[in-house]
């Protein structure tokens, strides 16, 4: 089981940093197939951190670590052919600064490494798509 850590700084560095090619922020993760298309995108491209508890706009609402963890271990191994490598890191952060509470939050950064490997996306019914990463979206390989 992996122990949360706690580093304000990294987290306050993180958040500053614009969306991009490299880093994504999601709020919480729901559809394990849509994921699918942001993880391929990274290991096709350059790699990438997703911060899953963060809004786009920077707030940071926390989720349950665990949960996301499984939504993203589910997309990476039912939905990616083959399999996206993630690494994970839990973050705390504690909140009583900003609201005066004695509160923490959990987010998690999802590691993806460029992959030497292409990754393609699997739907329901064994379509294959290829994603990458430009700028900060995801995309199909074919628009660009």
């Amino acid at each position: 089981m992996l122990v949360p850590k706690k580093n304000e700084e990294r987290i306050k560095e993180l958040v500053r940093r614009p969306e991009g090619q490299t880093l994504d922020f999601k709020l919480h993760l729901n559809n394990p197939l849509k994921l699918a298309k942001t993880l391929t995108a990274f290991a096709n491209t350059n790699g990438g951190t997703l911060v899953v508890g963060v809004s786009d706009n920077k707030v940071m609402v926390g989720i349950d670590p665990y949960e996301e963890i499984f939504i993203v271990e589910k997309s990476a191994n039912n939905y990616c052919s083959p399999p996206v490598p993630v690494d994970f890191e839990i973050m705390e952060h504690d909140i009583a600064k900003e609201f005066g509470d004695k509160d923490e939050i959990m987010i998690i950064l999802v590691h993806v490494p460029k992959s030497e490997f292409v990754h393609y996306v699997v739907d329901e019914s064994g379509n294959k798509s290829l994603y990458k990463r430009i700028y900060d979206r995801t995309i199909p390989a074919n628009e660009q």
